[in-house]
């Protein structure tokens, strides 16, 4: 099969989900997330150990597989709300969404410099990119593209409606600092791993992780405002979109322990979200692969 007919046949297939009620594809969602859970692959083992080095010391192992399987659910029900974005329009936005604190993401608009949305893989994601567009204008987003090219341009077609675009993971900062300079919004997933050259370590539930730099660079550079940005899933299916506070940057003169500090500004609000709502995170990525040069206790000293 020729990536063309890959591609249309994943799209008929994804158009075709969409009409299925939100309630409904939730409810599948649910028995395809206990179906994965119920398989032994290789990324539940990640997500167990992950579970289990950042929760074992308040956690016992009853709560853990516990949490485990309320993830698989979670995520389950994600992919089967992910085709209603091609559903979604002004007037039905609040059936699958709805908002909180708008005013610390307009206020931040209004200053005229660009926006920083800082997020993570979190809630419903692609949902809430989608739902932030149609309300308020486009976004840009940084993501790494899918190696299944017709995959690819199926997600690259939800997250591009309502005027959004995509922005390569791969040599990102030059475009991104563009669209900041035309006072635009770029939104930054900053929850996963990356190389020691690409990241500072900071703590994240309690070990050391390698965080990208890059948004704290940026942000140094162009004074433009972060906005924390997080969906929440509902007890009545729908998700809550909470602008938090703006985060104003540390300067202390020292370039590099402010890129640090930033850094550690913005897993921390991500750490929080979390640590409320650990079954509505990604587990299933290898956060803390890469590993220091240095021990713990030198690292402490910076």
């Amino acid at each position: 099969m020729t990536d063309k007919m890959t591609y249309r046949f994943l799209r008929l297939f994804v158009t075709w989900f969409s009409f299925i009620p939100f309630s409904v594809s939730q409810y599948l969602g649910k028995m395809v997330g206990m179906l994965f859970f119920l398989v032994p692959i290789e990324r539940k083992k990640v997500a167990w150990e992950n579970i289990q080095q950042s929760f074992g010391h308040t956690m016992d192992k009853k709560a853990q597989k516990k949490l485990i399987k309320k993830v698989y659910l979670h995520f389950g029900q994600m992919m089967f709300e992910l085709p209603h974005i091609f559903r979604l329009h002004d007037q039905n936005l609040e059936k699958y969404v709805f908002f909180t604190n708008e005013k610390n993401y307009l206020n931040a608009m209004n200053k005229g410099r660009g926006v920083f949305l800082l997020t993570g893989h979190f809630g419903n994601w692609e949902l809430m990119a989608a739902a932030v567009s149609l309300r308020f204008g486009g976004i840009s987003v940084v993501a790494r593209p899918i190696d299944l090219l017709p995959a690819d341009r199926l997600v690259e077609e939800l997250r591009t409606r309502f005027k959004s675009s995509v922005i390569p993971k791969q040599k990102a900062m030059r475009r991104i600092l563009m669209t900041i300079k035309q006072k635009g919004v770029v939104g930054i997933l900053l929850d996963q791993n990356v190389d020691w050259y690409d990241g500072v370590f900071v703590e994240f539930l309690g070990r050391w992780a390698c965080t990208n730099k890059g948004l704290a660079l940026m942000a140094l550079k162009t004074d433009a405002p972060v906005i924390p940005l997080f969906s929440i899933r509902q007890p009545d299916g729908r998700y809550c979109i909470s602008f938090e506070d703006e985060l104003k940057p540390v300067r202390t003169g020292d370039k590099t322990k402010d890129i640090e500090q930033n850094t550690l500004m913005y897993t921390r609000i991500i750490e929080e979200y979390v640590r409320k709502y650990p079954e509505q995170w990604f587990w299933f990525h290898r956060r803390w692969k890469t590993r220091m040069f240095w021990p713990i206790s030198e690292k402490k000293k910076l």
